[in-house]
């Protein structure tokens, strides 16, 4: 008797904003929805995660998904003139 089972696995990349909120503005679609996230790799095993791959600082636009790595000291995108941070609300 032959029994198959199928076993799942693969790496998954989840994003997850940090730091400062302030929009700023993305060189490819050029609006203002550029922030600073984290992205963390990991390795799903039945689409549970279990081992952290690796971790990276990035700029990601919201809009068009444009990414670039977050360097400190290094090129970051222009902040958005008159704008307010994303956690502004006003009264």
């Amino acid at each position: 008797m032959f029994i198959c089972i199928p076993i799942l696995f693969g790496c998954q990349r989840r994003i997850n904003p940090e730091g400062d909120l302030t929009p700023r503005i993305c060189p490819n679609c050029h609006n203002a929805s550029v922030f600073s996230a984290k992205s963390t790799t990991w390795f799903e095993f039945f689409f549970v995660p279990l081992v952290p791959f690796s971790r990276k600082h990035v700029w990601l636009c919201q809009i068009c998904h444009w990414m670039a790595p977050h360097v400190a000291g290094q090129w970051e995108p222009a902040v958005a003139y008159g704008g307010f941070p994303m956690s502004y609300k006003p009264a």
